[in-house]
């Protein structure tokens, strides 16, 4: 390994260091988030609705709960009726989960979703969601932090050797740009330097946010990453040129009875390109917050076993101690699962783009040994 690649190494390392203090912190708040105080209450604990509950959207911030009392922060609530116009309150007005209160003729059901009491009223749900609000705080960081860096570049110029967040962030910028832009897209590679660079930032930036203590599961949500993945296919369509449409829509060199099973076939892989992309993050951050989330409610179901509760306290350390661990382990994850979307992201456009030059070449070379 050189030590160019070293470098890459330890500014990745450095940069996930700095959010190891809160693997404790977010441990513990989970278990806050579970307790149950009382033997009834045990047999009413759940372990998928406190893990759902979790890891799904919501119209309110929730942090904590102590006893009966809820710590959260309620998120505005925007809808528009064509026959009531634009509403726009608090999901305070809604009450708790338990109490459900009407505003305005709006409340929400059992799956937190906005319904209206005239069943056959259409309205268009505008709300700042717990997701939406947690992607706001992902861009607001994310243009603070590269606006910080051109700055820097732009006074200190290229040839400065960095300093503070810059020089944590460079071997990061390297590393997109010489082992997954000019390896995939050849020359053409600073043209998508800065939708790479963006996707990679933007997706680690928010798997960060999701394992902070009271986080939002905003990547671990299907729609997010579809909307991520639809952007890099769009990428993928407007720049493609004749040469991949050609052997897309066209094979040269395949007979005609194939190119009828061939052809179909190549329009299903670009299809799938984007639905992998989508599956694959949604798939791997979920997990990770269900994992964590499932080790901690052992706490609680060897509690409930013969309603031994020193069963639950014993575990309890077992249980903090390999969350913990997974959480460093999800550390990791977040950056791996950001390079991979942005590595195949880059994979796609090459592939879209690449003139065919090379293929013709080793076709004729190929013919001319046989021959």
């Amino acid at each position: 390994m050189t030590g160019k690649k070293y470098l890459y190494l330890v500014g990745l390392a450095c940069t996930l260091l700095m959010v190891l203090p809160f693997a404790k912190s977010f441990a513990q708040e989970h278990v806050a988030e579970a307790k149950v105080e009382t033997k009834e209450e045990a047999s009413k604990f759940n372990a998928s609705e406190i893990i759902f509950g979790h890891v799904s959207d919501a119209h309110d911030w929730h942090f904590f709960s102590v006893g009966e009392h809820h710590v959260s922060l309620p998120l505005p609530i925007i809808i528009y009726s064509k026959t009531k116009g634009l509403s726009i309150f608090s999901s305070a007005k809604f009450g708790h989960e338990e109490h459900r209160e009407v505003h305005n003729g709006y409340t929400l059901d059992e799956h937190n979703k906005i319904e209206s009491e005239d069943k056959s009223e259409s309205f268009y749900d505008l709300s700042i969601t717990k997701n939406v609000l947690s992607m706001l705080i992902g861009v607001v960081l994310l243009l603070i932090i590269m606006l910080n860096v051109a700055k820097k570049y732009k006074q200190n110029g290229a040839h400065v050797a960095p300093s503070g967040f810059q020089n944590a962030l460079e071997p990061v910028i390297m590393f997109v740009r010489d082992d997954v832009a000019k390896p995939t897209l050849g020359a053409k590679y600073q043209k998508y330097m800065p939708l790479l660079l963006t996707l990679f930032f933007f997706i680690w930036i928010n798997n960060m946010l999701g394992l902070l203590p009271g986080g939002a599961n905003f990547t671990g949500n299907i729609t997010v990453t579809a909307c991520l993945a639809l952007i890099s296919f769009i990428i993928l369509l407007i720049n493609a040129n004749k040469h991949f449409w050609g052997h897309l829509l066209n094979p040269p060199g395949v007979p005609l009875p194939i190119k009828f099973l061939l052809v179909p076939i190549e329009i299903m892989s670009l299809f799938i390109k984007p639905i992998a992309l989508a599956i694959r993050l949604f798939a791997n951050i979920l997990a990770g917050h269900i994992i964590i989330l499932s080790i901690i409610s052992l706490i609680f179901i060897f509690s409930k076993m013969g309603q031994n509760p020193a069963a639950g306290y014993g575990f309890s350390i077992v249980s903090l101690a390999f969350s913990i661990f997974m959480f460093f382990l999800e550390l990791m994850v977040a950056a791996i699962q950001a390079f991979i979307f942005t590595n195949l992201t880059a994979v796609f456009i090459g592939q879209a783009i690449e003139d065919g030059h090379g293929h013709e070449e080793h076709d004729h070379h190929h013919e001319e040994a046989t021959a």
